[in-house]
């Protein structure tokens, strides 16, 4: 099990027309010696909150630590969120901000 906090974090849904599924692409800026970097969660199973962050807990068990006002596409993750556009089309889309997350139906293959 490992813990992420991102710097800035978006959700992404999946769907092939079966059930869709969501996953947090996360984003990290670095400095002159890291650089960017990103990752795809693993699939959103459970998510909880508090004052500041949303905790998404995902299918390998990973935890992801997001702030509550982080949620964006930045330089250190567009370029994936391009990618996946590209590659899948209409069947991926960017969750909105005001997305109720402690409301959805978190569905994992």
């Amino acid at each position: 099990m490992s813990n992420y906090t991102p710097d800035n974090w978006v959700v992404i849904k999946l769907d092939d027309g079966v059930e869709p599924h969501y996953r947090v692409l996360a984003g990290w800026s670095g400095g002159y010696t890291t650089g960017n970097h990103w990752r795809v969660n693993s699939g959103i199973t459970k998510v909880t909150e508090d004052d500041m962050c949303y905790y998404f807990s995902g299918s390998s068990g990973s935890t992801y630590r997001c702030g509550k006002k982080s949620y964006m596409l930045r330089m250190n993750n567009v370029h994936v969120w391009s990618q996946l556009q590209r590659l899948h089309g209409d069947k991926v889309g960017l969750m909105p901000e005001d997305t109720d997350w402690m409301n959805m139906d978190w569905i994992i293959e």
